[in-house]
């Protein structure tokens, strides 16, 4: 730990803290309990002591210092959680260090871009109450926003000027910051930038849209155009919305708008609603749904996608219902998939986007939708049936080419499988036999399927780890055994989902487990299936055991679940163990105790998810 943090841990009230998240009662001369934000309860478990500088909730577990707690519910890495209880606690951050002129420089800029932008916010607010911003209140007002939504997301006008915003702002800012902000244009100028004189306003006759940094600074604009029958803008005012260019504070695709405001709401809801529009996003926010968050009507990103994994796994997607939203909704759904997310997407009645629903249909109405979204899954499959809804092979084959892609994105294999159930069974295929031509395209690296999988009636061979987890799981063992057996598993499914055809003869029998090939005879002559111990006939039988396995096992679901379950059992003893070494470490705050309490945090976090079905 740094010197800096723990003068910051020194000066931070732990009770203080934490107590600004939640609610808490003393209940000993230095200790204090409330619910734990951590697990849903009932009944207070979560105890701060505030001597010891130390939290711990005896439900779910989760211990630690200050810093371990605001990095856990606010998402932060340890560095950005000391700065955040630095900030708390008053205390100045510490001066950063530039290794060039050049990166001072561009702090320098950076700053001073800030300054100009908050001074430019409050400069269209000014100018929206102005008599000049009547138009532009007219058609907020129609759109059913209020003056407190005015107020809260700051939105403001720029007066159809050329030199207005220049003007009021060149004698208080340098050339060079007014030329980077992106909100002044020129024209090209021989022999060196252009003065001040020379630049004009990009924004003019537009409602302005702050658009905000996770943080809250103003980093950048959108200007919608006010139009109106009784004063057209005419053909040179440009298109309808105009975003500021990229800039040092701004990179479109890396800011989510609204965020800012939404990332408490997504934490205690548990989910992010992501809209297309700016003005979807205000609609929903101000009738109370305030987990929403908007793209600004900017593709999808990577860093975008980032920045809410933060905050929360589970998404719900409302795009425009137009071609264009479609795409922009699959292509989002790809990205969020790669990353883990639980998706489900809302299909709006009547073709309406969310802000003319709110407003037409009321927030119930909305709300209501919000719960019946569907997964990704009836999604993407309905959409597959609609691009080729013929009940040909071809047919078949193109809508299975269209699913394939997002199905093997999906990082978790349960999933994955049922995926491909659904799939199969809503486009009249052998379930089976798809699962086959699925894993045959992944071990070949395609991105679509051979018209033979779907099209032949050979059986192909299902997946063998079917019967290693069934017959491992017929013994009780003790957590170490299931640990030890989980990372066995694990190596040995990738080796035996990789044989094919014949080669499990040559590659799988010898690799068996010890036992289990008696194991699946005694199943089978239960059930009356007669087996002889030659060897040419337990190959011959085994063979059949992987073809016609819907006899002698469970279901897939059932199968993958068991493997579920062996990983939790693995992961609570695993936490168990060095839970045990943190109680009885000498020193709470030693460097080892703080690797012990992050590493934690990250099993607890992966076991949650386990026991959430992911």
């Amino acid at each position: 730990m740094s010197d800096f943090a723990q003068t910051v841990k020194q000066h931070a009230d732990i009770v203080k803290i934490i107590g600004g998240y939640i609610r808490l009662r003393k209940a000993g001369a230095q200790n204090y309990n409330g619910l734990c934000p951590f697990h849903k309860e009932k009944s207070p478990s979560f105890s701060v002591h505030a001597s010891r500088q130390f939290y711990h909730c005896f439900g779910c577990g989760q211990s630690g210092d200050v810093f371990s707690f605001v990095a856990k519910i606010e998402n932060l890495t340890f560095p950005e959680a000391v700065r955040a209880v630095a900030q708390k606690c008053g205390i100045p951050l510490p001066k950063k260090e530039f290794h060039s002129a050049e990166e001072a420089a561009e702090a320098g800029l950076r700053r001073k871009l800030l300054d100009l932008h908050e001074a430019a916010t409050v400069w269209f607010q000014e100018q929206l109450r102005s008599p000049e911003g009547a138009l532009a209140r007219e058609y907020l007002s129609g759109r059913g926003v209020t003056p407190e939504a005015v107020k809260t997301f700051r939105i403001g006008y720029a007066p159809d000027n050329f030199n207005a915003l220049r003007d009021r702002f060149a004698s208080q800012f340098d050339p060079e910051t007014l030329r980077a902000s992106g909100l002044f244009k020129w024209k090209d100028q021989e022999g060196g930038p252009p003065p001040p004189a020379k630049l004009y306003d990009a924004f003019r006759r537009r409602i302005m849209f702050p658009i905000c940094h996770e943080s809250g600074r103003v980093i950048a604009f959108t200007g919608r155009l006010v139009d109106s029958p009784s004063q057209p803008a005419g053909e040179k005012a440009g298109p309808k919305y105009f975003n500021s260019p990229e800039t040092p504070l701004y990179t479109k695709g890396h800011v989510l708008f609204n965020l800012d405001k939404a990332k408490a709401a997504m934490r205690a809801m548990e989910f992010a609603l992501l809209v297309e529009g700016q003005m979807d996003c205000i609609s929903v926010y101000m009738r109370g749904i305030q987990n929403v968050i908007a793209t600004s009507g900017t593709a999808f990103t990577e860093q975008q996608v980032a920045l809410l994994r933060r905050q929360t796994t589970n998404a719900v997607v409302n795009f425009d219902p137009d071609l264009a939203g479609s795409n922009a909704a699959e292509k989002s759904i790809a990205l969020l998939t790669e990353e883990g997310f639980s998706i489900r997407i809302i299909t709006l009645d009547g073709g309406l986007d969310p802000d003319r629903f709110v407003r037409e249909r009321g927030v119930e109405a909305y709300v209501a939708a919000i719960k019946g979204a569907r997964s990704q899954a009836d999604y993407l499959i309905e959409r597959a049936r609609a691009e080729y809804p013929g009940s040909n092979s071809a047919d078949k084959i193109n809508a299975m080419n269209y699913l394939l892609p997002h199905i093997r994105r999906i990082p978790h294999k349960l999933e994955r499988d049922q995926f491909a159930h659904d799939a199969a069974q809503k486009l009249g295929i052998d379930s089976a036999l798809l699962r086959e031509e699925l894993r045959q395209a992944a071990l070949k690296r395609q991105d679509h399927i051979e018209p033979r999988g779907i099209n032949n009636n050979s059986a192909g061979l299902l997946p063998f780890e079917r019967f290693f987890v069934e017959s491992a799981c017929n013994d009780e063992k003790s957590p170490e055994e299931y640990a030890e057996l989980h990372q066995n598993l694990r190596a040995f499914d990738d080796k035996t989902r990789a044989q094919s055809g014949e080669d499990w003869q040559r590659h799988v029998l010898p690799n068996l487990p010890a036992g289990l090939f008696d194991r699946l005879v005694n199943r089978a002559q239960k059930q009356d299936v007669e087996i002889t111990g030659d060897t040419e006939e337990q190959k011959i039988f085994l063979r059949k055991v992987f073809l016609e396995a819907g006899e002698l096992t469970k279901t897939h679901q059932q199968d993958m679940e068991i493997v579920r379950d062996l990983e939790i059992q693995a992961l609570r003893w695993i936490l168990g163990q060095k839970r045990a070494a943190i109680s009885s470490a000498s020193d709470p705050n030693s460097p080892e105790t703080l690797r012990l309490m992050q590493e934690i945090l990250q099993l607890e976090r992966k076991l949650r998810d386990l026991e959430c079905g992911e």
